[in-house]
C-alpha cells in the first residue's frame, strides 16, 4: 500500500516553502476578475435606496419621478419586488439570517434597503435612486446598550451557552489577598474589506447564474434556492476572488439577493455594488460589549477566581450574540471560573461573525484586566501570565493537543528586549520626550475544521488537476491549498493545475473560524491520496512492474514516481504506470473533517505573545504604536510567507482595535454618523511602522492527520490588550474604553 502519511520535511517538499502567490501576477496587473467585474451582454445597474432612519415605516416613495428619469429600467420597491418562496424572515440553513427584501413597508434599522432602481448605466440607476425622497413615519431609535430591556440569550456565537464556569467563584474571591473589579467597553466595528459585497446575477428560466464575492457558496446556494423556489443545483455561483471577507462574506445578505431579485423583475443581467456607505448596516458588524471582569490572586499572585460578564447587543429582529467570554475559558488557570453572558436589542442590523468573534473583545478585557491584576501584585505582567499558565484548558480540564505559549512568551519577550521593562508606569521616555511604554497580551484561537470534499485527477503524462470550491479571501489560498495538492500526489507543483472559486466544483464548506486550510487541505490531501492508492494497486499488481510483489512493503509518491519504501531503485513514473494500464486518467477523492474523537478528548487551539511598544504624547495624548513582535505557535505551517502575512494582518487590526477603529451612531436618529473610510478609522502604513512575526515551531498530533491550525484571526486576540497595557504603561493611566483615543487620556 502506499505511504499516505504525510512526509514533509524532505528537500523539496512544497509543503513549507514560502513560495509567492500563485495569482499574484494576475492581480497586480488587473488579470484577477473580482464579481464586479463581470458584465455579461445585456447587463443592468441597480442602485439601492436606503433608509435614512433606524426604525419606524415607510410612509412613501416618489417612483414616478425616479422612473421618469432617462435611462431608468425600472425602480423595485416592495409593490412590485418578485414574490418569495420563502419569506426572508425564515431560516433553517446553517449561517443564514434574516433579510430585508423589499416584502413590506417596516423599517428595521439604518441604511436598510428600501427600494432598487435599475437603470442602462450606473449614473442613471444612482440618480434614480436619489429621486426617490422617500418620508417615513419614525419612532425612536434605540442604538445604545443602556437603553434596551436585558435578557440571557438562549445561546451565544454558534450554539455556545451563555453561561458557563466550575468551582466557586464568590468563595475564590472571598479568599482572595488580592482583587481587581473592572469594567472595559469596545465599540461596534462595522465591516470594510476592500472589495464591498455585490452581485452580478443572471437568469436563464429557473437557473440562475450569478458572481458574487463568497467564503462559503454552498450556504449561498442553499439559501438562494429557498427563497426562490429552485434546486441549489441551478444556482451556479462564481467567486474565485474576494477583495477582503473577514466573516461577513460567509452569509449571503439582503443587497445581494436584491440584486438577483432585480434581474429577476427585468428579465436581464444586473449588477448591484454596494457603495461604501451603505456597507455600516445591512452586511454584519461586531457588536459593541460592556465586560465587567473580577479577578482575585492569593499569594504569589496564583489566580484564585475569574469572573467575566459581558453584556452585548442583537437587532431588534433577529439573533447573534457577541461570545466575548468564551476566551477565559481557555487561558489563565484557575480553580473558580465563571462566564455568563446579556443582551439587549437595538435598531441596528443584526450583528455578525467579524474576525475573531467574541474572541477580539473578550481578549481586549481580559487581557487588560490581566494586567491590572498584575499591577496590584507587584509583578511583571508576564511573570504574573507565566504564574497562572494553563496546562490544561481551565473550563474543560482537557488537556491541549499542543501548546507552545511558554514558548511564544520566552521568543517573543527575547526579542523584544522585554527583560529591560521597569515595572513603574511613566518611567521611560524617547529623545523627543515622548512617553514610553511596553505592552504584552497573550493570543489564542480555536483550531476549527469543518467538512470539505475534493476532487484530484492524474493524466497520462505525469500532469494532474485537483479541484474543489473553495475561497481565497487574499489569505493566500490559491498558493497554499496548491501545495498541499502537489504534497498529497507527489507532484512538483508546476504540474499540477488548481482549481476553486465556483460552486460546480466539490463542496469546500466555509471559509472561516481560520479554519479553511485546514479543512480544504485535508480533502485535497485525502483526494491525492486517494489517486496515489490506486495507482500503487496498479503498479504492485503489475508483473512488468519495477514495483510488482512490493506488498506490505509500500511505496512512497515522489517525484511523479511511484518508490518502493525500503529500496529506492525500484520505482516507476507514473506515467509509465497509466501507459502500461491502458488508462488516461485516474480520479480520486477525499474529503476533510473535524475527528470527533480528538476534539472530545483534547482541547485545540493556537497559542501566542504580542509584545507592543507605544509613544504617547504627554501633551497632546497622541498615541503612536512603534513596535509590534508576536510569537506564534500554529502547528505545520504550509507556506511561511502567506502566515507572516496573515499574523501582520491580524496584528494590525489589534491596533486598529485598540486606538481607531469604532463607529458613531447618531442616538436620535440610529444613523451612522462615520459611515466612510475618512472618519472609520483603521490603520494606515504610517501607523504601524515596525512589526515581526516569529514562527514557534509545533507539532500538533492530535489537531488534524496534517497537523494544521488557523492563522488568521489570533493576531488580533494579543494585539489589541497587548496595545492598551502599553499605553498604561507610558502614562499611568488605564484607559478601559476602546478604542483608546488622545480625550480619555487628556
Amino acid at each position: 500500500m502506499p505511504d499516505t502519511a504525510p512526509v514533509h520535511t524532505r528537500h523539496g517538499s512544497n509543503i513549507g516553502q514560502p513560495l509567492t502567490r500563485r495569482e499574484g501576477l494576475l492581480k497586480v496587473t488587473g488579470g484577477a476578475r473580482y464579481a464586479a467585474d463581470n458584465h455579461p451582454a445585456g447587463m443592468l445597474f441597480a442602485v439601492m435606496a436606503t433608509s435614512s432612519i433606524a426604525r419606524g415605516r415607510i410612509s412613501s416613495l416618489d417612483t414616478a419621478a425616479a422612473r421618469a428619469h432617462p435611462g431608468v429600467i425600472e425602480v423595485m420597491t416592495s409593490e412590485n419586488a418578485p414574490r418569495l418562496a420563502r419569506h426572508p424572515d425564515e431560516t433553517g440553513e446553517p449561517f443564514t439570517y434574516k433579510l430585508d427584501l423589499l416584502q413590506d413597508d417596516r423599517i428595521r434599522y439604518a441604511n436598510q434597503p428600501i427600494a432598487v432602481a435599475i437603470a442602462e448605466t450606473l449614473e442613471a440607476a444612482t440618480e434614480a435612486a436619489a429621486l426617490i425622497a422617500p418620508s417615513y413615519s419614525a419612532e425612536p431609535a434605540r442604538v445604545e446598550l443602556d437603553v434596551g430591556e436585558r435578557f440571557v440569550p438562549s445561546e451565544v456565537g454558534v450554539g455556545e451557552p451563555p453561561d458557563a464556569g466550575k468551582g466557586d467563584v464568590a468563595a475564590g474571591l472571598a479568599a482572595a489577598a488580592t482583587r481587581v473589579e473592572a469594567v472595559y467597553e469596545t465599540a461596534a466595528q462595522y465591516h470594510n474589506p476592500m472589495e464591498p459585497h455585490g452581485v452580478v446575477a443572471q437568469w436563464d428560466g429557473n437557473r440562475l447564474m450569478l458572481d458574487t464575492p463568497s467564503q462559503g457558496m454552498s450556504i449561498a446556494q442553499m439559501r438562494l434556492a429557498g427563497l426562490f423556489g429552485i434546486e441549489p443545483t441551478d444556482i451556479h455561483i462564481r467567486s474565485p476572488f474576494l477583495g477582503g471577507g473577514f466573516g461577513s462574506k460567509g452569509a449571503l445578505w439582503a443587497p445581494q439577493v436584491l440584486g438577483v431579485m432585480a434581474a429577476r423583475l427585468v428579465g436581464r443581467p444586473v449588477k448591484l455594488v454596494m457603495r461604501r456607505e451603505q456597507m455600516f448596516g445591512p452586511v454584519g458588524h461586531r457588536a459593541q460589549t460592556r465586560q465587567t471582569l473580577r479577578l482575585g490572586a492569593g499569594a504569589g499572585g496564583k489566580l484564585t477566581a475569574i469572573d467575566h460578564h459581558t453584556l452585548t447587543a442583537s437587532s431588534s429582529f433577529d439573533d447573534f450574540f457577541e461570545p466575548s467570554g468564551g476566551v477565559s475559558h481557555t487561558l489563565y488557570a484557575t480553580p473558580a471560573l465563571a462566564t455568563r453572558h446579556e443582551a439587549v436589542r437595538l435598531d441596528t442590523g443584526t450583528p455578525f461573525f467579524m474576525r475573531a468573534p467574541g474572541e477580539a473583545s473578550g481578549s481586549a478585557a481580559l487581557e487588560s484586566a490581566i494586567d491590572e491584576m498584575a499591577e496590584a501584585c507587584g509583578m511583571d505582567p508576564l511573570t504574573f501570565r507565566l504564574a497562572n499558565y494553563a496546562e490544561v484548558e481551565p473550563l474543560s480540564g482537557k488537556p491541549f493537543s499542543s501548546k507552545n505559549l511558554r514558548a511564544c512568551y520566552t521568543r517573543g519577550a527575547e526579542a523584544f528586549g522585554w527583560a529591560s521593562r521597569p515595572l513603574a508606569p511613566r518611567q521611560m521616555r524617547d529623545e523627543a520626550g515622548l512617553l514610553v511604554g511596553w505592552g504584552v497580551g497573550t493570543a489564542s484561537f480555536p483550531a476549527i475544521m469543518f467538512q470539505a470534499e475534493a476532487m484530484a485527477v492524474l493524466r497520462a503524462d505525469g500532469s494532474a488537476t485537483v479541484a474543489l470550491g473553495a475561497h481565497d479571501m487574499g489569505q493566500g489560498a490559491w498558493t497554499a491549498l496548491a501545495q498541499i495538492a502537489a504534497d498529497g500526489l507527489g507532484l512538483d507543483l508546476e504540474r499540477v493545475e488548481f482549481r476553486m472559486g465556483s460552486s460546480d466544483l466539490p463542496n469546500a464548506g466555509i471559509a472561516g473560524g481560520s479554519s479553511h486550510t485546514a479543512t480544504a487541505g485535508a480533502a485535497i490531501y485525502n483526494a491525492g491520496a486517494d489517486v496515489i492508492a490506486q495507482l500503487a494497486e496498479i503498479a504492485t499488481g503489475d508483473e512488468r512492474s519495477p514495483l510488482f510483489g512490493t506488498g506490505n512493503v509500500g511505496v512512497v509518491a515522489r517525484g511523479g514516481r511511484l518508490v518502493r519504501r525500503d529500496d529506492d531503485s525500484r520505482s516507476e513514473s507514473y506515467a509509465d504506470i497509466l501507459a502500461r494500464a491502458g488508462r488516461s486518467t485516474i480520479e480520486g477523492k477525499g474529503a476533510g473533517a473535524g475527528d470527533a474523537a480528538a476534539q472530545e478528548n483534547y482541547a485545540m487551539h493556537a497559542h501566542g505573545a504580542v509584545f507592543a511598544e507605544v509613544k504617547v504624547d504627554p501633551d497632546l495624548g497622541q498615541i503612536r504604536v512603534t513596535r509590534l513582535i508576536g510569537a506564534f505557535a500554529a502547528g505545520r505551517i504550509i507556506n511561511p510567507r502567506m502566515v507572516r502575512s496573515q499574523y501582520f494582518g491580524g496584528m494590525i487590526w489589534g491596533v486598529s482595535f485598540a486606538l481607531h477603529e469604532h463607529a458613531v451612531l447618531d442616538p436620535h436618529s440610529g444613523r451612522p454618523m462615520n459611515g466612510n473610510l475618512a472618519e472609520y478609522y483603521v490603520p494606515v502604513n504610517a501607523d504601524v511602522p515596525s512589526l515581526e512575526a516569529i514562527l514557534v515551531e509545533e507539532d500538533d498530533p492530535h489537531v488534524n492527520p496534517l497537523g494544521i491550525k488557523g492563522v488568521g484571526e489570533i493576531g488580533i486576540t494579543g494585539t489589541a490588550g497587548a496595545v492598551a497595557n502599553a499605553v498604561w504603561h507610558a502614562t499611568g493611566t488605564r484607559v478601559r474604553t476602546f478604542p483608546i483615543t488622545l480625550d480619555k487620556l487628556l
